[in-house]
């Protein structure tokens, strides 16, 4: 899913060792958790549609581009994609703040059918860069899902459900790309058609099923011309100290997270020689492991430890079977290979979601979307430089590069342990 202003106004804020929310301005409680569960169904569909159309990508590209170009046209839609995400989100995020989150959330299902829709209609290569510039510019599920979540939990819950989410979408991985093949084997446009139909079905569930969130009382009162400056959000939101120390930690995850996701399959076709059939095995193992974590384990991990505990953990276990991995460069053991994603795996399960409850935490709810705009912003500038550096690094040694991404995420646990202050959102 794709994978989102009223200045900020600095006095309104302090920084202590805590997190509060503000007093007169308690965040919602939920009465039912039925909409709760109406965003998990909706993150389902949206990640099997998402999933069903990743095989098919290289061919629909090379029906345009000569073998040998593919790889180049495939990472420039991908870049087009996370430019115009990174310009996007914020700004979504801050009209969600002030409109609410399901109209924000409907013209971004809607963005992401057009999307596919021109990716199943084709004709032409600009025809996809099309598609891919309209779904980023709407690319704002995401964040809205994640500030839909933070106006509708308590504080201690949110974790909670981020996880649930993020094993929503392993649910939805684990199935899609061997369906996506199977439909692909009949028309290669039948599973994109497919995807756009599960997307609006998820916007039909938003409109129809879904209650707004955000009451009025807790919006911003205007949009300006400003809220449409990415760099302003970023410069808003940066200008809060440990706002700023919490995004760094994200970011060092993100590409620590990220130089494993966009080079494992060639590390394991390179160093174990694996064809197809024990690369897809490997994968499903990260599939079971994923949903296992977010949706078994962290809910009672939670009901024992803080969050910032379960952060950390979670961030040593990837760093170990980062460690794990540049071992296997020496010693090639399926053994190794597979407590290397038990831990990488596991460890971004329980850090990921404790993250995000923490960061919905660092700003009161008329900030949400705009804090979770920013966020998926800076992720958006991770997928376009972290491949890139990481290929690099990559064709002059592999182990290099799983060393690096061992030294990122171990520095990031550090800094979660003790350079992170945490912020306080007094009564405003």
């Amino acid at each position: 899913m794709k994978p989102q202003d009223l200045d900020f106004k600095m006095e309104n804020f302090s920084i202590d060792t805590a997190i509060n929310l503000p007093e007169n301005n308690p965040a919602p409680k939920v009465k039912s958790q039925k909409q709760l569960w109406i965003i998990i169904g909706i993150v389902v569909l949206n990640s099997i549609g998402m999933s069903i159309v990743l095989p098919l990508l290289p061919f629909i590209v090379g029906k345009y581009l000569p073998s040998g170009q593919v790889v180049v046209g495939m990472s420039a839609l991908m870049s087009v994609f996370a430019a115009c995400t990174f310009f996007a989100a914020p700004a979504l995020g801050a009209l969600s703040d002030r409109y609410g989150r399901k109209i924000i959330l409907i013209i971004s299902l809607l963005g992401s059918v057009i999307g596919y829709v021109l990716f199943g209609i084709g004709g032409a290569l600009w025809i996809l860069f099309l598609g891919r510039i309209i779904d980023g510019l709407t690319a704002g599920n995401i964040s809205t899902l994640f500030a839909y979540v933070s106006d509708s939990t308590e504080p201690k819950e949110r974790s909670k459900w981020f996880g649930f989410i993020g094993s929503a979408m392993g649910i939805g991985k684990l199935g899609g790309p061997a369906l996506g093949g199977l439909l692909g084997s009949i028309n290669i446009a039948l599973p994109f058609y497919i995807t756009a139909g599960l997307i609006f079905l998820s916007g039909l569930a938003v409109y129809f099923l879904l209650p707004e969130s955000s009451t009025p009382e807790k919006r911003t009162k205007q949009i300006t011309l400003k809220s449409f400056n990415t760099f302003s959000h970023l410069k808003d939101i940066f200008s809060l100290k440990a706002i700023k120390s919490l995004l760094i930690l994200g970011v060092l995850f993100c590409a620590g997270q990220g130089i494993f996701q966009f080079n494992f399959i060639l590390f394991l076709k390179d160093i174990y020689k694996w064809g197809p059939a024990f690369i897809g095995a490997m994968l499903t193992l990260v599939g079971i492991f994923d949903i296992a974590t977010r949706a078994l384990l962290l809910p009672r991990l939670l009901q024992h430890f803080s969050e910032k505990t379960i952060g950390i953990a979670g961030l040593i276990g990837m760093g170990i079977g980062l460690g794990l991995i540049v071992a296997s460069t020496f010693v090639p053991s399926v053994i190794i290979i597979s407590l290397a994603i038990i831990f990488i795996i596991s460890g971004s399960g329980l850090f990921e979601p404790t993250y995000n409850g923490t960061l919905s935490q660092s700003v009161d709810e008329t900030q949400q979307g705009k804090l979770q705009g920013v966020n998926q912003s800076l992720q958006s500038v991770n997928n376009m430089l972290i491949p890139l550096g990481a290929a690099a690094i990559y064709f002059f040694s592999p182990g290099m590069l799983y060393a690096t991404a061992t030294f990122i995420v171990l520095a990031a646990a550090i800094l979660y342990s003790k350079l992170l202050p945490q912020p306080k959102c007094p009564a405003v």
